[in-house]
């Protein structure tokens, strides 16, 4: 437990200090933010801080918060130091600067930011790249949560050919077509202060349930091994560290808590409704800092099932390990309501990715949102799409899979698009001196992704040593293409 309390205390008082850097580099000011200044009644909406924050934290934590961590923390307790390392310094700092530039830009989402800050060539990769995820994010957040309600919560067998699993994905597209089309605050600014309440619930509950039930965690300096109960072995850490590449798999698979390309798509969101730019700190970095907390104790209460015997410490359980936490902590009543917290995530960032794909999509190609018949009509063959992505994961018997590992990897590759983004964007606005802070993460999961994919069989299936020499020269060419192109634009503004 100890090793689990240093990794808190490391996120939560490194948050405070690199947050308050984060912001010094920044600079908010008092200048009017696109709430006010394009204020339209859709999008563009003046809201409180609390709820911005708070509709913030519920886009970007997913169930990658929650599964990640529950398989990442087969590798050790190494996990509760990785996480919050590479939270405070990676993930927090990438989702407020990238909200930031957003807000100070105009209220612009992410596609205009990268198209400003690049070139036509990166900005069409990300166009393109960028859809993709969010189509693939808007089915994996249905197919988790809906899975989840029809097997832990109603009792069913969740199968494909059961009318009950597509009544209740059915329920949740429903749901994602108001939340897409309708006014921001009257859907999603209303529905989510109680989204959560359920959601605190379920994370504080877990997290205090830890102590209170005294869950036994194995310590980084310990040995990398539990006995489990009577006749169940030795759990062994270090054999899965060992056997399983933990870099890059574990960056990958824990995504969310530490980095994700997919949150600068939901800041952007976010920036049109913002009353101050000095609401940023607290709106985009802190609450990816509560993000990296749920996945700690979704990590601790994972290991604590394993070593009590009580789960089979096994990735592909990940799902089926959310029920016997919740249920062991908070007991058959508060379990149900931790469970509707877990599904709660998915759904609220699911609804938001929907949204900002048809507000990039809009913005890219001025198509008039204020009718809600174009509105509906965008929609309309978004839907249709994530239908086709959803029907094919749930019909082939390892569709949910191939769906789940594309997904993954995408979602930390978009984070390099915006990297590189706050990257040009310090050179042009006299803060070279600090791009050392997106450049270090950009240059690490410049690593992490193109070793992964190299490797992958899902990739191009290149043995290891091979893919660690292509990631280590990716790094290096991301890095030095960067820095060439924003002294290059940096010169030419000076010209002009």
């Amino acid at each position: 437990m100890i090793t689990f309390i240093i990794g808190l205390v490391i996120l939560f008082g490194g948050a405070a200090l690199y947050g308050k850097f984060c912001e010094k580099v920044f600079g908010p000011d008092d200048r009017k933010t696109p709430a006010y200044t394009k204020q339209d009644g859709v999008d563009y909406v003046p809201m409180r801080e609390w709820k911005n924050s708070l509709i913030n934290l519920l886009n970007i934590a997913g169930t990658g918060p929650i599964l990640g961590p529950i398989q990442g923390i087969l590798f050790g307790p190494i996990a509760f130091i990785t996480i919050p390392i590479g939270n405070i310094i990676g993930g927090a700092m990438h989702d407020y600067f990238s909200g930031m530039i957003c807000l100070r830009d105009g209220g612009s989402q992410m596609p205009e930011t990268i198209r400003k800050y690049s070139n036509k060539g990166v900005y069409g990769v990300y166009q393109v790249f960028c859809s993709l995820l969010l189509l693939l994010v808007g089915a994996v957040f249905i197919y988790t949560p809906g899975d989840i309600a029809a097997t832990q919560v109603f009792g069913f067998d969740g199968s494909a050919t059961s009318v009950s699993t597509w009544v209740i994905y059915g329920a949740i597209f429903v749901y994602y077509l108001i939340a897409t089309v309708f006014p921001i605050d009257k859907i999603i600014g209303r529905i989510y202060p109680i989204f959560g309440a359920i959601l605190l619930f379920s994370a504080l509950g877990v997290f205090v349930g830890l102590f209170v039930k005294g869950y036994p965690l194995v310590e980084l300096w310990d040995n990398w091994s539990w006995t489990l109960p009577g006749d169940g072995g030795v759990l062994s850490y270090s054999d899965y560290f060992n056997a399983n590449h933990f870099i890059p798999i574990f960056f990958i698979t824990v995504a969310c808590g530490i980095l994700s390309g997919f949150h600068s798509t939901q800041t952007a969101i976010i920036s049109r409704t913002m009353k101050s730019e000095k609401q940023g700190r607290m709106t985009f970095y802190n609450m990816m800092v509560l993000e990296g907390f749920i996945a700690m104790v979704w990590a601790a209460g994972a290991m604590g099932v394993y070593n009590l015997g009580l789960q089979t410490a096994d990735a592909s359980l990940a799902t089926a390990t959310i029920g016997v936490v919740c249920k062991n902590i908070l007991g058959p009543v508060g379990g149900i309501i931790a469970l509707l917290g877990v599904i709660v995530l998915p759904i609220t960032s699911g609804d938001t990715a929907l949204r900002s794909l048809r507000l990039a999509i809009s913005e890219s190609f001025h198509i008039d949102q204020t009718s809600k018949a174009k509105r509906m009509g965008l929609a309309a063959v978004i839907f249709a799409l994530v239908a086709v992505i959803l029907v094919f994961a749930k019909m082939n018997a390892n569709g949910f899979n191939i769906l789940w590992r594309y997904f993954a990897w995408s979602n930390q590759t978009l984070s390099l698009f915006a990297f590189l983004a706050i990257s040009v964007w310090m050179f042009e606005n006299g803060k070279a001196k600090f791009a050392w802070m997106p450049l270090i993460p950009g240059a690490w999961y410049a690593f992490v992704t193109i070793t992964y994919i190299a490797n992958a069989k899902i990739g191009f299936n290149i043995p290891w040593t091979g893919a660690y020499i292509i990631g280590v020269c990716a790094a290096a060419v991301y890095v030095g293409v960067i820095i060439w192109y924003a002294n290059k634009r940096r010169a030419l503004k000076r010209k002009m």
